[in-house]
């Protein structure tokens, strides 16, 4: 029997693999031998940790949140105030590199599947939960030091949300009234009208 830590990096590399052609190739046209070559391994090898097909882009689309919020926690730490947090990582969130951009292919294809698996609309509200969180608490704690306008930061939250979701799939669907750069710049002007309060205050 394998190690631990090494059956663990061989379910992280069949997972990334699984990314890779969901992104590639979407959900539908997806076959474990493309994952397993993808990965540099046998079929076998892919049934090995995952059963079926759908057991194994189950995990993929939840390894693939996992690691979007995983890149973006040092984010958190690198800004003094909630104000410029909150401005980092949703630039982080833009489809502007190749990496991001893949893993936004791979969410669209989540809410895709998600609309006819109930497994996976469980899997979106917890995970996509969670990212809402992070969102939540930062717009909270900008609210406290005064830099975030006052609202319920919930709706605040689920607005920006909802906005930064609808731009990247029109941004990756190639639109040319929604380049990267025009999302950035909705993107920015949202994020400035949520910004008020005591400092603007004690500026006007």
């Amino acid at each position: 029997m394998a190690r631990p830590s090494v059956e663990a990096e061989r379910r992280e590399q069949i997972l990334r693999a699984a990314c890779e052609v969901v992104s590639d190739k979407g959900y539908k046209a997806l076959r474990v031998t493309d994952v397993a070559k993808r990965a540099k391994i046998s079929t076998g090898s892919v049934h090995y940790y995952f059963e079926t097909k759908r057991d194994l882009v189950h995990a993929a689309f939840e390894w693939n949140f996992a690691r979007s919020l995983e890149r973006r926690k040092s984010i958190l730490d690198r800004h003094s105030n909630a104000r410029d947090r909150l401005r980092a990582f949703v630039d982080s969130y833009l489809p502007h590199d190749d990496e991001t951009a893949a893993a936004w292919r791979v969410w669209a294809e989540t809410w895709v599947e998600a609309l006819h698996d109930a497994d996976l609309r469980e899997l979106n509200e917890r995970i996509y939960g969670e990212w809402r969180s992070v969102i939540v608490e930062i717009v909270r704690l900008g609210q406290a030091e005064g830099l975030i306008r006052e609202g319920d930061p919930v709706v605040l939250a689920n607005a920006l949300v909802g906005m930064i979701d609808g731009l990247a799939i029109q941004a990756l669907a190639g639109s040319e009234h929604m380049t990267i750069d025009r999302m950035r710049s909705v993107c920015d002007h949202l994020l400035e009208t949520m910004s008020a309060g005591r400092e603007q205050a004690a500026t006007g």
